[in-house]
């Protein structure tokens, strides 16, 4: 175990480790970063911390991350509201929107159904998708869920539930290696299979 020289230093390499893919050794470099900055400095990165998490809301239509009750996307005029893109999470649609391939909205389902993880429908926003899809009548709802085993149960559950009304649905092409998260997908091969995506019940 790492002996530090001050218990202050201790506790804020001990709180940074806790951030996915920080190690203790990571956490070590960056507190000894912050000890070199100015007091204003490292008083500005902690403020917009505590501020993102006290004043971050969900948008109430789509599910994204927003500083308002709807996001930027959702309350662009210019977005296409006949498109409605399903993604897994927030990353999904940050990765989408670096390509600047796709003008619809977007609906986040919070997760993908996953048994061995305790995941099942109604932990997700499948239902409010389902409300959506029938109150709002968008004429395409494409599926732009990981290309895994989780990705495609999830694809067919929603099918089943939106089979019954009046919409096209497709989903993007297979540019995505299969158990390939969007995320680390790049730009240009996501971009493409948003573009050229096919018709569901093809798959």
């Amino acid at each position: 175990m790492a002996t530090y020289p001050s218990r202050l230093v201790e506790n804020a390499v001990n709180e940074l480790s806790k951030l996915p893919g920080i190690g203790k050794k990571t956490a070590l470099r960056l507190t000894l970063h912050l000890l070199k900055e100015t007091e204003e400095e490292v008083a500005a990165l902690s403020g917009a911390l505590q501020n993102m998490r006290s004043g971050i809301q969900y948008c109430t239509s789509c599910h994204n991350i927003s500083d308002s009750e709807l996001c930027d996307i959702c309350a662009d005029k210019n977005r296409d509201n006949n498109l409605l893109c399903v993604v897994q999470d927030i990353r999904d649609v940050l990765a989408i929107e670096n390509t600047q391939q796709y003008r619809g909205l977007y609906h986040v389902l919070g997760g993908i159904i996953s048994p061995m993880e305790g995941i099942g429908p109604a932990d997700l926003t499948i239902e409010d998708l389902v409300g959506k899809v029938k109150n709002d009548t968008p004429r395409e709802l494409i599926m732009a869920l990981p290309a895994t085993m989780e990705g495609d149960t999830t694809n067919f559950y929603i099918y089943r539930k939106i089979k019954e009304f009046d919409i096209k649905v497709s989903t993007i092409a297979r540019g995505v290696s299969i158990g390939n998260e969007l995320e680390f997908t790049d730009e240009v091969t996501l971009g493409r299979s948003i573009v050229y995506r096919v018709p569901y019940k093809e798959q």
